[in-house]
């Protein structure tokens, strides 16, 4: 079956005196907003290409059904079907999600905290049957336990709308939100909820207060942002005392603050805005306080400072737990008797348990070279415990309930893989690459232990590098099909992310955008010459803006890579940042650069935006997927690049598209249904290796 050929129709935009030529730009739907809420309204012309596309892949990927299959099943046995979390416990009970065996979806439970009979909350593989798309996002009870809030995606455009039900009866209200970004928070009193709103271009501009029982039309809007750059959201402090109303881009915050047991009074703001000034708020009810997590005045790496909750200002701001270059404090949360805080330093997280009565502080961690540590808030304020989860990438994931008093650990969990795990059978190293520039990049890395390191090994090697995301050493059983199978597995640990320290981001954003790239080259060629794998037999997987990264070392250094792997890839950045009017692209241009308003900054996304970078070259092979509805990344920034690179591509290297139809940024919306995907990129990474046999 011959590759689907798009068809040319050359688009002319001029900036800064620049001329850009787009051949494909007629794939993006000029309904686009449209298309996020009802996906048959998409162009016939565009419909027909990505089917198109849709048939090649299916024909080229045909010979390896059964592997696929295969491994579907294989990865689909390394999960506990009946899997359920360790019960969170709140007042009078403890609220948990668990599974049914061959469930997609959970069902959210709860018990009476001193045991007895489970009630189903929500059965959401009850609600979701029959529809081609279901995604339950936020779901929360109401302080009174009376009610709970749910909030629901059929068409995976992250446009949710918000239900309320009766637990009681098991009925729903005829409260019915739309267009929400899927979570909320109840006023201390039940009857209020706190919501986010999105506009038709996908933005989170207004929080709003509904009244349980009343219009949605009567809602009140009690904040709204004027600057499309920014983005709204609302939480709650530990203490449940207080709504927070964020409003921030990448790397400028402003909070407001609503008291829960008065939700009629109008938001009290507790620092204006000021660029590059970021910080997040919790409550420390014993001593009338706030705790306030913030970079200010040079803190890059953040620090901790107190503010009393009656004049809580910059002027009044003192430091509680000061900063330390090198030492980046990720998350903190305020208990009544301790502050808690997740941070990282050398590569590796651990928890800092501080108590407020006598400043006492000590710290848990592990010994692994490398692991992950996840920190669960839980529901309740008044507790000496918290739960904290632990696994690396050869140890399935462990949850532990803390004593922060005795210092004793309870196990309260271990992930169980049904099909059998035996962590001697792997081994995790953790390397470092020498960048261009003289950094050293960290790679972690996990491999069976009778896997020669000789070169002959290939190797996926993932990669991310932006936002400040640090991209976990954790336990992912998906992998395991791959290792076991010879492949080496690596985790760049790129800048533009923080795994290093902020400076990490700081480094590989804006201006410095092109070290992500370079570091992941610098990454991939380290592992050839240390013989984990050989040049050419590298698979470089990544996904949304680490998609972005797969387009630009494809063009930077084609040579290094078997193939490609981008899953909603962010290919399409210059266009994307001159188009005001997509969803993401004003709170984007701290991270990028604003193309619109400068020519240096046009410049520099132009000199890496992959799509346009793209040439007469020998490609490896590429595997691009995207989905229809997806409002972060829009499905035709992949279908643009796939069709510049087929026209480009001098190799015979295979170029393929697959299309969720049903689907947006997150892929698929079921546990098992989201693996068939998965069987689908390693399938081709199996097949380009001479190993899908």
């Amino acid at each position: 079956m011959p590759a689907p050929i798009a068809e040319r129709r050359p688009e002319t935009t001029i900036h800064h005196g620049r001329e850009r030529v787009d051949d494909y730009a007629w794939l993006k739907a000029e309904n686009w907003q449209e298309v996020m809420h009802d996906p048959d309204v998409l162009a016939d012309d565009i419909r027909v290409y990505l089917e198109a596309e849709n048939a090649f892949t299916d024909a080229s990927m045909h010979h390896t059904e059964a592997l696929q299959e295969h491994l579907f099943s294989e990865m689909r046995g390394r999960i506990k079907e009946d899997d359920s979390s360790v019960p969170a416990p709140d007042g009078p009970y403890a609220y948990a999600t668990r599974y049914e065996t061959g469930g997609q979806h959970p069902l959210i439970v709860r018990e009476p905290r001193g045991g007895g009979a489970e009630e189903i909350l929500l059965d959401v593989d009850f609600m979701a049957a029959g529809k081609a798309f279901f995604r339950l996002g936020g779901a929360g009870h109401s302080p009174d336990h009376s009610l709970i809030y749910y909030a629901v995606d059929e068409k995976g455009s992250e446009f949710y709308t918000i239900r309320i039900r009766d637990i009681a009866s098991g009925e729903d209200l005829s409260d019915e939100i739309p267009r929400t970004t899927g979570g909320a928070v109840w006023s201390a009193k039940s009857g209020t909820l706190f919501y986010t709103w999105l506009d038709d271009n996908h933005r989170p501009v207004k929080v709003l207060r509904h009244r349980i029982g009343t219009p949605v039309e009567q809602d009140e809007v009690i904040y709204e942002e004027s600057d499309p750059g920014f983005f709204v959201g609302v939480s709650e402090t530990q203490s449940g005392r207080f709504v927070i109303i964020s409003a921030h881009d990448h790397e400028t915050a402003e909070v407001r603050l609503i008291d829960a047991e008065d939700p009629d009074r109008d938001p009290v703001l507790i620092a204006a805005r000021r660029p590059g000034v970021e910080y997040s708020v919790d409550h420390h009810a014993a001593a009338d306080a706030l705790v306030i997590l913030t970079n200010d005045a040079g803190a890059e790496d953040f620090k901790i400072i107190s503010a009393p909750l009656s004049a809580p200002g910059p002027e009044n701001w003192k430091d509680f737990v000061p900063h330390r270059e090198g030492r980046l404090v990720l998350d903190m949360v305020s208990y009544r008797d301790h502050l808690v805080r997740l941070e990282r330093e050398d590569g590796l997280p651990r928890i800092v348990v501080h108590r407020y009565a006598d400043g006492e502080e000590h710290a848990i961690a592990f010994q692994e070279e490398a692991y992950s540590l996840g920190l669960q808030h839980g529901y309740e304020y008044e507790t000496a415990t918290i739960r904290f989860s632990y696994s690396s990438p050869r140890t399935p994931a462990e949850v532990f309930d803390y004593d922060m008093e005795s210092r004793e650990r309870t196990l309260r969990k271990e992930q169980e893989v049904p099909s059998g795990h035996d962590p001697a059978a792997y081994e995790v190293r953790r390397l470092h690459a020498t960048a261009h520039d003289g950094e050293t990049v960290p790679i972690t890395v996990l491999y069976r232990t009778d896997t020669p390191l000789d070169g002959s090994a290939p190797c996926l090697l993932y990669g991310y590098g932006s936002y400040g995301i640090s991209i976990p050493a954790s336990f992912n059983t998906n992998c395991l099909s791959l290792v076991d199978r010879g492949f080496v597995y690596a985790i760049a640990h790129i800048r533009g992310g923080k795994d290093k320290g902020y400076h990490w981001y700081r480094d590989g954003k804006g201006a410095k955008k092109t070290n992500t790239f370079k570091d992941f080259i610098s990454a991939g060629a380290y592992l050839a010459e240390a013989k984990f794998t050989s040049r050419g037999k590298i698979v470089a997987h990544g996904g949304s803006a680490g998609g972005m990264l797969m387009g630009a070392v494809a063009n930077m250094a084609p040579d290094l890579f078997l193939g490609i792997v981008a899953e909603v890839p962010f290919v399409d950045v210059l266009a994307t940042m001159l188009d005001a009017s997509l969803p993401l692209t004003p709170p984007e241009w701290p991270e990028w650069g604003n193309p619109i308003e400068s020519a240096d900054e046009y410049d520099q996304i132009a000199a890496y935006s992959p799509y346009d970078n793209v040439g007469e070259k020998a490609y490896p092979n590429i595997l691009a997927l995207c989905g229809l509805t997806d409002p972060r990344v829009t499905y035709w920034e992949p279908a643009k690049w796939i069709s510049k690179l087929r026209a480009c591509n001098t190799s015979d290297a295979l170029i393929l598209l697959r299309t969720n139809m049903e689907a947006g940024h997150a892929g698929a919306s079921g546990r098992f249904d989201r693996l068939k995907e998965v069987a689908l990129v390693y399938a081709f990474a199996l097949k380009i290796a001479g190993k899908a046999g």
